[in-house]
C-alpha cells in the first residue's frame, strides 16, 4: 500500500491501515523520542501519544510533506512539550523544597543510557546524552534528528518548517556547545 492509500484509509479510520501506520513508524517514534527524553517509560508513553494523535488528527495531513515527516514534527513537538512540562514540575518541586522541611524533594534523574550504547561506552554516553539535555530546544531537535536519528539536512528541515541553512546553523552551535559542555565535563570530573 502506497503512503496515500495509506493516509485514505487512515482518514476512514481503518484499523488496519491505523496498525500498518504504527508498525511502520514505531521505531523511528521511540528513538527519536528516547533520543530527547532520554527515559525508556517516557519514551513509549510519548510514542503512544504520537500514534494516538496521528489518529485523531489525520485530516489535518494535507500531504504538502510526507507522512513520515508529518509524525516526526508530532513527535518532537510532544517530546518538547514533555521536557517543558518536566521542567516546570522541576521547579515546583524546588521551590516546594525551599519551603519546607524536606529538602529532598527535587531529585535528579537517574543517569540515563541509550539502548544502542555498548558498554564499553556508557561514561561517555551518559556525559553526552546530559549535554545534549542542556542544549537550546532547537539546537536539541537539530542534532537529535541529524545524529541520533540520521536524517539529512533536508528532511531536518521540514520536520523544523526551517531552510537547510538554519539548519546546518544550528547544528554547528549544537556542536559547539556540546564541545564546551564535555570539556566541562570531563576536565571538572578530573580535578
Amino acid at each position: 500500500m502506497n503512503e496515500s492509500e495509506l493516509v485514505a484509509l487512515l482518514k476512514l479510520k481503518d484499523r488496519q491501515a491505523f496498525k500498518e501506520m504504527v508498525e511502520t513508524w514505531q521505531d523511528m517514534v521511540y528513538n527519536t523520542s528516547i533520543g530527547f527524553l532520554q527515559n525508556e517509560e517516557d519514551a513509549e508513553d510519548i510514542s503512544q501519544e504520537v500514534f494516538i494523535k496521528v489518529y485523531q488528527s489525520i485530516y489535518s495531513f494535507k500531504g504538502q510533506s510526507k507522512l513520515s515527516t508529518w509524525i516526526y514534527r508530532i513527535t518532537v513537538s510532544k517530546c518538547l512539550d514533555h521536557l517543558r512540562k518536566k521542567k516546570r514540575k522541576k521547579r515546583f518541586a524546588f521551590i516546594q523544597g525551599l519551603y519546607s522541611n524536606d529538602n529532598n524533594l527535587a531529585i535528579e534523574p537517574p543517569d540515563f543510557v541509550h539502548p544502542g550504547i555498548k558498554t564499553e561506552n556508557k561514561e561517555i554516553s551518559i556525559a553526552l546524552f546530559k549535554a545534549i539535555d542542556k542544549l537550546p530546544p532547537n539546537q536539541k531537535t537539530a542534532f537529535v534528528l541529524n545524529k541520533i536519528e540520521e536524517l539529512s539536512y533536508h528532511e531536518i528541515s521540514e520536520v523544523m518548517d526551517s531552510s537547510e541553512s538554519a539548519v546546518d546553523s544550528l547544528l554547528q552551535r549544537a556542536k559547539k556547545n556540546l564541545q564546551v559542555l564535555l570539556k566541562d565535563a570531563f576536565i571538572g570530573s578530573d580535578e
